[in-house]
């Protein structure tokens, strides 16, 4: 069984598709998905109705206290866990990780995965200079025009040894879906 902690932070922009993927890997593939929480997404989640959702398909729902607490730094650090992934992923949360600052429990937690072998899938929502079109928890669609610093941060964790930038979610799946193809036969 693969074991995938799935971290999810203050980014409402693909929370549907990006949590139809996270149910699918775990009834479809059989995928065990601990979800940590920070403290801005338990907000959107709430914004979008998608809170009980995440909490009756996922028996695993860890939410921030501090940037060490819950503990799950030193379990993915040591391999306990196969995956970390990180979707969707703030302009705030990716200029932290890609200036070394761990004062959340999802910065902390990608900081010290990089320390171990523990592979890292990011899928930060700001990668383009492009506008984009989102939908906000009312439904109601607008335009967002991601800034040059965002993109900035996204190209320079680009270049960081085990880690992975998806450029969309249908990429975080591929991804994944890869990964467990390839360990099938070694199971933990």
């Amino acid at each position: 069984m693969i074991r995938i902690v799935w971290g999810i932070t203050g980014s409402g922009d693909r929370i549907h598709e990006i949590l139809d993927i996270m149910t699918n890997l775990h009834e479809e593939q059989n995928v065990k998905i601990t979800v940590i929480l920070s403290k801005a997404a338990e907000q959107v989640l709430r914004g979008y109705k998608l809170w009980e959702l995440l909490h009756s398909t996922f028996d695993k729902v860890l939410h921030e206290q501090n940037a060490n607490a819950p503990f799950i730094a030193g379990s993915l650090q040591i391999g306990k866990y196969d995956l970390l992934v990180i979707a969707p992923l703030t302009a705030n949360s990716t200029a932290k990780i890609a200036h070394g600052i761990a004062d959340t429990l999802v910065t902390n937690a990608v900081a010290q995965t990089l320390k171990g072998t523990t592979p890292v899938l990011l899928y930060p929502v700001d990668q383009s200079l492009e506008p984009i079109r989102t939908i906000g928890p009312d439904g109601i669609e607008f335009t967002i025009q991601p800034r040059a610093i965002d993109l900035d941060n996204v190209n320079r964790l680009r270049n960081t040894e085990r880690l992975v930038i998806a450029n969309s979610p249908s990429e975080i799946d591929t991804e994944i879906r890869v990964m467990l193809n390839s360990n099938r036969g070694n199971p933990r």
